[in-house]
């Protein structure tokens, strides 16, 4: 994957660019030309960057991948927390979770690198869990894969479904405290927290 060699400006508002294209219009949808031109440069200077879209879009998937997971942190001692700071995150950064979901439906299993981005976040957090089983942290009956999908699929549940939040504007907030504390309640019976 191609990356900037440096900070400059015109590379920052390429990447800026085109994490708001890919999040509208997904891998497929997204036009080099569109982000050039938000970026106020060239599509020659996007390639000169970028080898391809596709690596553009790994490079601004690996930077969402970071801001994730600095913002959620994985405690496998306290999986119930940690599924609330995932729903609360792809809550507030709607455009986040659409940008991840894009690559998780567009790019090719076949052309998957081993420095796939999103494969290498899901090794990391699924050896914490693994590690963490070792530990006494967590029960080690289940697969840390299937402990990983589990609680992040119950976390997205709600942030993935807008059009299910149908309550007035005012109601909105104590509606959402609420599908919260029942997203954490869910997590907490499949995974105890072992928090003192």
């Amino acid at each position: 994957m191609a990356a900037p060699i440096s900070t400059d400006s015109t590379s920052d508002r390429i990447v800026a660019a085109a994490t708001a294209e890919f999040s509208e219009h997904g891998i497929a949808g997204a036009r080099v030309e569109r982000i050039a031109k938000a970026a106020k440069t060239s599509k020659e200077r996007v390639y000169a960057y970028f080898q391809s879209k596709e690596a553009l879009y790994r490079f601004v998937a690996t930077r969402e991948l970071a801001a994730v997971a600095e913002a959620t942190r994985l405690d496998p001692a306290d999986l119930p927390g940690y599924a609330g700071r995932v729903h609360d995150y792809f809550l507030q950064h709607p455009a986040r979770r659409r940008l991840m979901t894009w690559g998780q439906m567009e790019l090719s299993l076949d052309g998957q690198t081993s420095d796939d981005p999103l494969r290498e976040s899901v090794h990391h957090k699924v050896e914490q869990l693994r590690q963490a089983q070792e530990a006494g942290q967590l029960d080690d009956g289940w697969d840390p894969m299937d402990v990983l999908m589990f609680v992040n699929q119950l976390a997205m549940s709600w942030a993935g479904n807008p059009a299910l939040v149908t309550v007035p504007d005012e109601d909105r907030d104590a509606f959402l405290a609420d599908r919260r504390a029942a997203i954490v309640a869910a997590v907490q019976l499949l995974f105890p927290s072992r928090r003192p």
